[in-house]
C-alpha cells in the first residue's frame, strides 16, 4: 500500500512539473506565434495523443459503444452528456487559456504560474452562487490572497499590470471550467471528455488564429519545441499521469502535491529564463502559495485539534 501511494505521489509530482515548466514554453511560444495559433496546434496535439487511450478504452468495453456492453438509449443519452459537456468545457477552456497566453506576453512565468493556481481559492468562493458553505479556512485563504496578489501585481502607482490582470481573468475562468467538469464528470467517462473538450478548443482557436492572425508553417515549424511539449506533454502526457496518480489516492494530498506546479513556474522561469523577482514579489508568492495550501486542508472535525 505504500509502495502505491509513493508512486501515485511520483506521477502527480511528475505533472506538477511538466505543468510548471509549461508556463516557460507558452512564454517562448509567444516569441514565434500569437495566442490562437499556438492555442489551436497545442490543442489539437492533446486531442490527438489521448485519441490512441480513448479508442483502447472504447474497444475494451471501458465506454460503452459499438464495441462497448450495451447500445442501450441510455448509452446513447451518456454519449450525449459527455458530448455536450465536452464542448462546455472546451469553451471555458479556450477562453481561460487565450487570456493565459494574453497574459504571459506582459507577465513572468513565476508571476503567471501563481496567479493561474488562485483557482484554487476562487472554486469555493464562486460556490456561494450555488449555495454552497464556505469554510472559514476558505476566508483565510481570500484573505491572504489578496495580500500576496497585491504584492505580486500591484505597483507604486496602485495600477495592476496588464498581463497580471489577463492571468488573473485566466484564473476566474479556470475555476468555472472546473465547475463545469465537476457537473458532467460524474455523468461522462473523463477521457472522452477531455478529447472532446481539446478538439473544441482546438477548433475555436483555429477559427481565431484565421481571423485575427497571420499563421504560416514556417512560424509554427520555428517554435516547433514549445509547441510539441506544451501539446504532447502538458495535455496529453499530463494529464494522463494525472488520472493514473489520482486512482486511489486521498483527493487533499492530490490535489496538494499538484499546487506545487506553481513554485516549479518560478524555478523553471529563474532557471531556464533567468526571470528574477523582487523580494516584494516573492514574498507575495509565499502569501499565495500558503493561502493555495490553506484551502485544500481538510475541514477539522468537532473534538480534533489542528
Amino acid at each position: 500500500m505504500k509502495n502505491h501511494t509513493m508512486k501515485n505521489s511520483v506521477l502527480l509530482f511528475l505533472t506538477a512539473v511538466i505543468w510548471g515548466v509549461a508556463f516557460v514554453a507558452q512564454s517562448v511560444g509567444m516569441d514565434y506565434v500569437g495566442p490562437f495559433t499556438f492555442n489551436a496546434v497545442r490543442f489539437l496535439l492533446g486531442g490527438t495523443v489521448l485519441l490512441p487511450f480513448l479508442m483502447w478504452k472504447w474497444k475494451s468495453g471501458a465506454i460503452p459503444g459499438e464495441h462497448g456492453k450495451d447500445k442501450t438509449d441510455k448509452t446513447k443519452s451518456g454519449w450525449k452528456i459527455t458530448l455536450t459537456g465536452g464542448i462546455c468545457c472546451g469553451c471555458a477552456l479556450c477562453t481561460a487559456s487565450l487570456l493565459q497566453q494574453k497574459g504571459i506576453q506582459n507577465t513572468t512565468v513565476a508571476k503567471a504560474g501563481f496567479i493561474t493556481a488562485l483557482y484554487i481559492i476562487i472554486v469555493p468562493v464562486l460556490g456561494l452562487f450555488f449555495h454552497k458553505k464556505v469554510r472559514k479556512l476558505v476566508w483565510l485563504g481570500v484573505g491572504l490572497a489578496v495580500a500576496g496578489m497585491y504584492l505580486l501585481c500591484i505597483k507604486e502607482s496602485f495600477a495592476i499590470g496588464r498581463g497580471d490582470f489577463y492571468v488573473f481573468l485566466c484564473a476566474i475562468v479556470f475555476s468555472i471550467h472546473i465547475l463545469v467538469i465537476d457537473y458532467f464528470s460524474p455523468k461522462a467517462d473523463g477521457v472522452a471528455l477531455s478529447c472532446i473538450q481539446f478538439y473544441t478548443s482546438a477548433i475555436l482557436c483555429g477559427i481565431g488564429m484565421f481571423i485575427w492572425e497571420t499563421p504560416s508553417w514556417q512560424a509554427i515549424l520555428s517554435g516547433w519545441a514549445p509547441i510539441l511539449y506544451a501539446g504532447i506533454l502538458s495535455c496529453g502526457v499530463a494529464y494522463t499521469l494525472q488520472i493514473i496518480g489520482q486512482k486511489g489516492m486521498d483527493p487533499t494530498v492530490a490535489s496538494l502535491i499538484l499546487s506545487l506546479e506553481s513554485v516549479i513556474s518560478l524555478i523553471a522561469g529563474w532557471i531556464l529564463l533567468g526571470q528574477i523577482l523582487s523580494l516584494r514579489e516573492i514574498f507575495g508568492c509565499v502569501l499565495a502559495f500558503t493561502a493555495i495550501i490553506l484551502v485544500q486542508l481538510p475541514e477539522r472535525k468537532s473534538g480534533q485539534t489542528i
